[in-house]
């Protein structure tokens, strides 16, 4: 599920403008969260921009009810709804058993839900505990971390501000953040905000985590995106928490007021969300909270996220299923809710058209995903539009929202437990009941395999924790110890201590214990939300016998690992 609920992967996608002939061509990343084909993926937008809260009877008609003698005049833009309160209300009464099994069978310590239908909120429900050991029970007005699910909810802010015409999604963002800048000049002239939220500005997958895992401000992240090396421009797809970020931040700085207070000015308090925030503290101070946790060896344990309010618009906020559900109502009613119009329909619904192919088909007959802005883009079997987001934090959360405009229907799922697919198949077996009135496929069963499988990106093929037979001595101490530079991550210190080596990173000065593997090489444990178990530390000892640099093999993807003798 990778960091926010992305898995990795590479594609390419249509432009929305033309982009400069003759970009430096990288490798690209992707990341759309394991949801490429329609079983998976989320959003779903009506043709030419999304569907309409009430479609007509003449904009739905299929062939098959066109009356006998008559020829429609155009194909419908959406099947028409195929829901009913019936069918909705027997799913309702199935997925409460659905959920206690599923938590039965994992251990998952809690979960919330919310399902939303015709502009009401037909069911929400809590499970099991906020924290093992504790017997709070979980319920529809608990608060979760909501991890990548903020990401179609900072979509929805922007939206309301481009209805408000301060800002429109292809501006430049450097018209209203100057300072912002890519490695590419023309790039980051041309960069829009739409580019930014829908992943395809070239920057590599998941730039910029690694330095908020070792404790970087938001500001410094920004800044150093410029190091990163680009894939070519509006024709790669690659998932992107910070460049969602700044192009959030920089749609703030158009309105002269911090992302958090515009979030919660555009949206939350005109929806009476009194329980959302986009700032950790918020959570933090919730006394009805649901506590992270992570799976072990010995079972399910309480862990501790990271601060995430360095990436607040991509994947900072926190909620209930209560306050989601108004949220999933607004976007279901285009924009308005209880007879007021929050969101510009039109800009709302530009979220909801494909921008980007962020999974290509991988047969003649397969089904590609999309990306819009801040949504997963899809069609189900059906034809209908689907849009849909998942957040994971490796930490302790998991959570998924699925919209179908056309049937006006939605279903939100929270849980306080690291990304294991219970909250994916929750989801998708609610969509299955409600259509087919039956599971079709074990989801827990395929999503408990393809949700973990996606956490073990980016491991390394070495085993350190096995060094190889006849392994060669390392140098004394002395020879390592000392300050290294980089301009992206800062500065390295390897200092002795008890025996052994120490590698301190970041501001803060994360310490890392280096465990020697083979002559110049050592290990460390990383830490982190992108942790990945062991990783390699490789020095470079000249004639000396002083090594001159270093090369972090987790901080070297981008080949921006390299850190030199000061």
């Amino acid at each position: 599920m990778h960091r926010h609920g992305a898995a990795r992967r590479t594609a390419t996608g249509p432009r929305r403008s033309a982009a400069r002939p003759g970009l430096r061509v990288a490798a690209p990343l992707l990341a759309g969260l394991l949801l490429s084909g329609p079983l998976l993926a989320g959003c779903t937008s009506a043709a030419a921009g999304g569907a309409a809260a009430a479609p007509s009877p003449a904009s739905t008609r299929s062939p098959a009810s066109t009356p006998a003698g008559t020829v429609a005049t155009a194909p419908p833009p959406q099947p028409a709804p195929q829901l009913t309160d019936e069918k909705v209300s027997a799913a309702v009464s199935r997925i409460d058993g659905y959920v206690q099994d599923a938590m039965a069978r994992t251990g998952l310590p809690g979960l919330a839900l919310a399902v939303v239908y015709r502009d009401k909120v037909v069911h929400a429900n809590g499970f099991g505990v906020r924290e093992l050991g504790k017997q709070e029970p979980v319920g529809p007005d608990t608060v979760f971390q909501l991890a990548s699910v903020s990401k179609p909810i900072a979509s929805t802010v922007v939206a309301g501000v481009v209805g408000q015409k301060a800002v429109t999604w292809d501006d430049p963002v450097s018209t209203h953040d100057p300072g912002f800048a890519l490695s590419d000049p023309w790039v980051s002239s041309h960069v829009t905000i739409a580019d930014l939220f829908s992943h395809r500005s070239g920057l590599p997958d998941h730039a910029g985590d690694l330095l908020e895992d070792l404790g970087h401000p938001r500001d410094y992240i920004l800044q150093h995106l410029r190091d990163q090396p680009l894939a070519p421009f509006r024709a790669s797809y690659a998932y992107t928490n910070y460049g969602l970020t700044e192009a959030a931040v920089a749609v703030a700085k158009a309105k002269g007021v911090a992302w958090e207070d515009l979030a919660a000015d555009v949206l939350y308090k005109p929806l009476g969300m009194s329980s959302t925030s986009s700032l950790r503290s918020a959570y933090d101070g919730a006394a009805n909270k649901a506590v992270p946790h992570v799976r072990t060896d010995g079972g399910w344990q309480v862990s501790a996220t990271e601060n995430p309010d360095p990436q607040a618009p991509a994947g900072g906020v926190s909620s209930t299923v209560q306050d989601l559900a108004r949220w999933m109502r607004l976007q279901l009613a285009d924009g308005a809710f209880e007879g007021r119009q929050i969101v510009d329909p039109a800009a709302l619904k530009e979220t909801r058209v494909p921008q980007t192919v962020s999974n290509p088909p991988t047969a003649p007959a397969g089904n590609a995903g999309f990306y819009g802005l801040g949504w997963n883009v899809s069609y189900d079997p059906q034809g209908r539009l689907r849009l849909n987001h998942s957040g994971a934090f490796e930490l302790g959360a998991a959570t998924v929202v699925t919209l179908l405009p056309s049937e006006q229907a939605g279903i939100v799922v929270l849980t306080n437990g690291q990304p294991i697919g219970v909250a994916e198949a929750v989801a998708q077996e609610f969509l299955d009941l409600a259509q087919n009135g039956r599971e079709t496929v074990d989801w827990l069963g395929f999503f408990g395999k393809v949700v973990p499988a996606a956490a073990l990106e980016g491991v390394s093929s070495t085993d350190y924790g096995k060094p190889p037979a006849g392994a060669a001595p390392a140098e004394p101490d002395a020879a390592y110890v000392g300050t290294y530079s980089n301009g992206h991550y800062g500065p390295l210190t390897v200092s002795a201590r008890d025996g052994g080596l120490v590698m301190s990173l970041g501001p803060d000065g994360l310490e890392f214990p280096l465990q020697h593997y083979d002559g110049d090489v050592f290990s460390f444990r990383t830490k982190g939300e992108n942790a990945v178990g062991l990783s390699g530390v490789t020095f470079t000892v000249g004639a000396d016998g002083r090594a001159s640099a270093v090369v972090v093999e987790q901080l070297n993807h981008e080949g921006l690992g390299t850190f030199t003798r000061s």
